[in-house]
């Protein structure tokens, strides 16, 4: 039978790596209480270690900040914009068509 794997939050991984920074138990006990590789607390530990605690397991930034927001914001914009003129000469083209010269009463000259 395989097991699904899971994927740890950040602060899970934290935790995990907190309890093996303080030492108080082997890598197997903490890897069978936390029920995660034995590999994982050390890894998780010498991260923690190297890069610091705050902010260490969020993918990418974190939390999106200000400057992201603006950039969201502009692109919404250029899409409502570029929808607008899409829209606009999308109906120009069906107003505009060419049309069959007979249907003006128009007779071609041979």
């Amino acid at each position: 039978m395989t097991q699904v794997r899971r994927k740890g939050t950040a602060e899970f991984k934290a935790k995990v790596a907190l309890a093996a920074i303080k030492d108080d138990a082997t890598v197997a006990v903490l890897s069978s209480r936390f029920g995660v590789h034995a590999s994982q607390p050390h890894t998780w530990k010498q991260a923690a270690l190297e890069k610091g605690l705050a902010g260490l397991f969020e993918p990418g930034k974190g939390t999106p900040d200000q400057a992201d927001e603006a950039k969201v914001s502009n692109l919404c914009e250029k899409i409502g914009r570029l929808t607008v003129e899409q829209d606009f000469w999308h109906e120009g083209q069906i107003n505009h068509r060419v049309r069959n010269p007979s249907d003006h009463g128009v007779t071609a000259v041979l």
